[in-house]
């Protein structure tokens, strides 16, 4: 069963992020009176989420069967696409289609309950729930109901290598065995083929084994460099989440700050009029006895007569 603290951080991920940093903060603050270090501190660590995140965490956690249903799709697209299976593979993406535009409906409707009227990024929305299919980390993410930004995916699946083929007249010289084949996947033997048109064959073969080497370099270069380029975004990214978390908790602070300041304000002005209220006191009371004393002198003026 779910700690208190994980139920709170739940209702704080489901709630609109526009209230999420006074809610968090509240929460900390809570959990700092009731000597709560360790809660406090889990608190502390909660980025607040977007827009599209949000309408994703809402649909995780007051609907995780349809999570479930995409996971379950996901396993069957990955399975045929590794099987070359066209027509399942085919019956599986529409039907995949078909699934995320329900959950990006259902999604919407969650939203608008919790908060009517709202501007919604559903193509965010429908973007993150297409990568869940695609990437089983992105899909564990979203189970979780705590995204704190949306996810995208450029394809899908396992992409085979492509196999080229450099088609003639009468054959047809498979580039990825090297060998050419027949209909039936037999390699086709050309009895009446010159020596010169061999020599001139396997020359061809060998610039096309050397191109083929030089773009496996170029690729391995090239996805190096996409792999760099992402981790520079990533870093970039989280960065740029710390920055606007921190400005968060600043903002909150200053509020907290302003708050305190109108009540400080308020109890000056309290003990200013208190302080002119004594001074009246005093200053009555001093007369008073300037009253007394002189009824005093002149009593004792009257019996010396």
């Amino acid at each position: 069963m779910p700690s208190a603290t994980d139920q709170l951080i739940q209702r704080l991920y489901e709630e609109p992020p526009d209230g999420f940093v006074a809610a968090r903060t509240a929460a900390i603050n809570d959990a700092k009176q009731a000597g709560d270090r360790d809660a406090a501190k889990r608190l502390a660590a909660l980025k607040k989420p977007t827009v599209a995140a949000w309408v994703v965490n809402l649909l995780a956690t007051r609907r995780p069967d349809l999570i479930e249903e995409l996971v379950d799709l996901s396993a069957a697209l990955r399975e045929a696409q590794r099987g070359l299976q066209g027509d399942q593979l085919r019956e599986l993406t529409a039907q995949r289609r078909q699934v995320v535009s329900a959950l990006v409906g259902a999604a919407r409707k969650l939203a608008l309950e919790v908060e009517p009227g709202a501007k919604l990024p559903l193509g965010e929305v429908e973007a993150t729930l297409s990568a869940a299919l695609a990437e089983p980390a992105v899909a564990a993410q979203v189970r979780t109901g705590r995204l704190i930004r949306a996810a995208s995916y450029a394809g899908f699946g396992e992409v085979p290598k492509p196999r080229l083929r450099l088609v003639g007249d009468d054959f047809q010289e498979d580039l990825a065995d090297g060998e050419p084949e027949d209909e039936g996947g037999e390699v086709v033997e050309f009895p009446q083929q010159s020596t010169r048109e061999r020599q001139a064959a396997e020359r061809r073969r060998r610039q096309i084994e050397q191109r083929r080497r030089d773009l496996r370099r170029e690729l391995g270069t090239a996805e190096a460099a996409e792999q760099r380029a992402d981790e520079q975004l990533e870093r970039a990214e989280s960065a740029e989440r710390d920055a606007e978390h921190l400005v968060e908790d600043l903002d909150a602070e200053l509020a907290e700050l302003e708050r305190r300041r109108t009540e400080a304000q308020a109890d000056v002005a309290r003990r200013k009029q208190a302080r002119r209220n004594a001074e009246r006191d005093v200053a009555a009371a001093r007369r008073r006895v300037g009253d007394v004393q002189a009824a005093l002198e002149d009593l004792e003026t009257d019996e010396s007569d």
